[in-house]
């Protein structure tokens, strides 16, 4: 079955929804603003203005609207014909993309997600508005991970503060951490979708592939074959982007259980902000609680100590 996604503004969306009216369905999945339901194609317009064409006509159909928006069908499909370079050959393959969130914030654990986007939902992912966490605001991030969740097979590992600043104290780096994480989290989800196999394993770089499998040289199993470090990857493939999502959903309620925890809301980054909250625990609970909730070799440890002494 054939996939085509196109961009629209609002007037084309009025004009798709007018001209296919006769064919429109009741149900609707997450994210949608109308669905068509044809024999021959399913057309569903995502409230991000992805358009997703799905079925025997769906390039027939796709191609109207191109036309109408200047676009050139025959040049895109000859552009696809030449031999692009590595990024552009994995964007269409059945993929695990992975990604980490928390790793800059003094409060909260660090998050480490993965997601399988194969061929048949990798248009679908995309129509959903789906981009790296890091262009989203937090309630986007609310409204779309459920829908990815519930799409796609994932895993998450947590890195809590106790064990964090437990590993931290050891001597490890904290991009070892990352490398351990990411592997225990890939192993999982290869595992979760067996027999399945994806075509390409794809996490976002945090330093350069031979390192990160130097970091892995201790642990019982690896996960090795086709997989690539590279920058920006959530640009790369949608399941980077989707695993990158998941991991700041899960951080998010993370800092929520956290602030219940301590009685304050825990502020994000590692700011001036971020001192005040941390000598408010400190003066409330004392220093030994914010090993629960804070990376404790940060900087601001010492900066929130020196605000509570000040203050008593």
């Amino acid at each position: 079955m054939s996939n085509y996604v196109i961009q629209a503004d609002q007037q084309l969306l009025d004009a798709l929804r007018a001209h296919y009216q006769d064919a429109l369905s009741d149900r609707l999945p997450a994210g949608a603003l109308f669905a068509v339901k044809r024999p021959d194609v399913v057309i569903t317009a995502y409230r991000s203005g992805k358009v997703l064409f799905q079925g025997k006509a769906a390039e027939q159909e796709a191609g109207k609207w191109m036309v109408k928006r200047g676009a050139d069908p025959g040049k895109r499909q000859e552009s696809e014909t030449a031999s692009p370079p590595l990024e552009h050959r994995l964007e269409k393959l059945s993929a695990i993309g992975s990604d980490e969130v928390g790793t800059g914030d003094y409060f909260g654990p660090i998050v480490v997600a993965a997601a399988y986007v194969d061929r048949p939902h990798i248009a679908k992912i995309a129509a959903l508005g789906v981009k790296d966490s890091k262009q989203l605001n937090d309630e986007a991030i609310k409204r779309i991970a459920p829908a990815i969740m519930e799409t796609v097979p994932h895993a998450v590992t947590v890195l809590d503060n106790a064990e964090y600043n437990r590993w931290q104290r050891s001597g490890m780096p904290q991009t070892k951490m990352k490398a351990l994480l990411h592997n225990r989290t890939l192993a999982k989800l290869v595992d979760a979708i067996a027999p399945a196999e994806p075509e390409a394993i794809i996490i976002d770089e945090f330093l350069k592939q031979d390192s990160y499998f130097r970091y892995l040289s201790d642990e019982d199993r690896i996960i090795r074959e086709r997989v690539h470090c590279l920058p920006k990857a959530e640009s790369v493939h949608v399941s980077v982007a989707a695993a990158s999502i998941i991991a700041r959903y899960v951080f998010l309620e993370e800092m929520e259980r956290l602030s219940r925890t301590v009685g304050l809301l825990l502020p994000k980054g590692a700011g001036a902000i971020v001192d005040e909250a941390a000598a408010r625990i400190i003066r409330a609970r004392g220093e030994e609680a914010l090993a629960a909730c804070a990376k404790l070799h940060f900087a601001n440890t010492k900066k929130a100590l020196a605000i509570a002494k000040r203050r008593k």
